[in-house]
Formats: C-alpha cells, sequence, structure tokens
C-alpha cells in the first residue's frame, strides 16, 4: 500500500530538509506526534522519525503535542509574527512544544533558492526582488488605507476620541468621583 504524504507535511519537511540544525533539534522527539487543527479542515497528525522528519502518524496514536490554529489566527498572521503566536493555542508536552514554536520562529522557507533550481540564479533573484517589491508596496498600502480610515474616524466624523480628549474626560470624571465622594462624607457628618 503507498501512503501519500499530505501536502502540509511535504511542505514541512521540504523546509526541515534544507535546515540540518532544524532536523537536529527535532530528532530527540523521534515517535512523538503533532496534531495540527484547524478552524475548517480536518485534524493533522503527524510523528517525528529518527532522522527529524515528519511522516503521517497511524491512527491509534495520541498526540503529544496539540496546536490549535483558530479564524483568529489569520489576522494575527497580518499583524506580526508575535500576534500569530499569541493566536495559536497550544497544548501537551512542554519540552516538545518549545522546539516547535522555536522552528515556527526561526526556520524560514528560501524561496529563492528552490525558484533558482527552476529558473537560474538571476532569474531566480529578479523574481523574488519583485515579489518583495510588490509584498511591500501592498504592506504600504494596508498602512496607508488604515491611517487614512483613523483619520476620517477620529477627524471628520468624530467616531472615535483622540488620546488626549479621553484621557480628558478620565481626569475630568475621576475628579467627578472624588468629588462626589467627599460630598457624601459630609453629608454623612451632617446627618449623624
Amino acid at each position: 500500500m503507498i501512503v501519500f504524504e499530505s501536502p502540509v507535511s511535504a511542505a514541512l519537511n521540504h523546509l526541515l530538509g534544507a535546515e540540518s540544525w532544524a532536523r537536529a533539534r527535532l530528532a530527540p522527539f523521534a515517535g512523538e506526534t503533532l496534531e495540527l487543527r484547524f478552524s475548517v479542515l480536518p485534524a493533522l497528525r503527524l510523528a517525528l522519525d529518527s532522522t527529524g522528519r515528519l511522516r503521517p502518524a497511524p491512527e491509534e496514536a495520541q498526540a503529544s503535542l496539540i496546536m490549535a490554529f483558530g479564524p483568529e489566527v489569520l489576522p494575527a498572521l497580518l499583524r506580526g509574527e508575535d500576534h500569530f503566536m499569541r493566536a495559536v493555542e497550544v497544548t501537551g508536552d512542554a519540552r516538545f512544544a518549545n522546539e516547535v514554536l522555536f522552528l515556527f520562529r526561526h526556520l524560514r522557507w528560501d524561496a529563492e533558492e528552490d525558484l533558482a533550481r527552476l529558473v537560474g540564479d538571476a532569474p531566480a533573484h529578479r523574481i523574488a526582488a519583485t515579489a518583495r517589491e510588490f509584498a511591500a508596496w501592498h504592506r504600504d498600502a494596508l498602512a496607508r488605507l488604515a491611517e487614512n480610515f483613523m483619520d476620517y474616524a477620529i477627524e471628520e466624523q468624530r467616531l472615535l476620541a483622540q488620546r488626549a480628549e479621553f484621557e480628558e474626560l478620565r481626569s475630568s470624571v475621576s475628579q467627578l468621583r472624588d468629588a462626589l465622594e467627599r460630598l457624601e462624607k459630609r453629608v454623612e457628618r451632617l446627618a449623624g
């Protein structure tokens, strides 16, 4: 019987294959099972072999580590790596989790190197540079759009309060609360 590797494990093994240090970090966890849960997809169970690579886990294997990626993960990913890491729910073996999270932070796909194998170094470099410029342009456009929306919401429509206005209101409410407490104490003394 032929077992086909899932696209997720194939992609992860491709990343691990390029980095011997990453496989060495995972090798001590040989036989452990990692379960990846996605909000709209079925759970994916992967077992580590002695070389630090991932294989489909047997159905009866209990997961040593469960990582749940809910719907909030995608917006968190757009906000940055720290937000993404906080959005992933991790349960199970703490040492194994630390290694997997370390790899999430430090393992990067060198798309330019893979592309160079197909089209050559110079075209791959140019394609990768163009893709980086395109991504930077989109990030900049989204940042400007968000900034313009905030300006509109604060200045034009007064949907949001500026920080200084909010602090002034908070200070006024605090002073009013203190004055009310003093008045209540005076009334109690006069009544008593």
